[in-house]
């Protein structure tokens, strides 16, 4: 796990290699923050747990964490930006939710 000082103490990089952060604290709507010594404004509120873009990322491109493939990416992704089901889909689940229903919608 590693931070730097030019990054937001509220995020950690768990693997050098992962291309997102991992929230260890909320960051409130339209909060700025600094990734890598640069200030992105926060979109929306985020909690414990969530991840946030360390990259730039195109649609077809693996986001990593812990250094391993997570999932797919579906639509692009700004630094600082919110990495969730609204834009990833992941490589372990049938689809891009775990709601039982809608997975058993998408052929469960």
């Amino acid at each position: 796990m590693q931070s730097s000082d030019d990054t937001d103490p509220r995020l950690m990089l768990l693997s050098p290699g992962d291309s997102v952060y991992v929230l260890r604290d909320q960051i409130a709507t339209g909060e700025t923050i600094r990734l890598q010594g640069r200030a992105v404004r926060v979109g929306q509120a985020l909690g414990l747990g969530h991840k946030i873009a360390r990259v730039v990322h195109a649609p077809g491109d693996k986001v990593v964490k812990y250094g391993a493939p997570l999932g797919t990416v579906t639509a692009p992704i700004a630094v600082g930006e919110h990495v969730h089901t609204h834009n990833l889909t992941s490589d372990y689940t049938v689809s891009h939710t775990l709601d039982p229903a809608r997975g058993q919608a998408e052929g469960g």
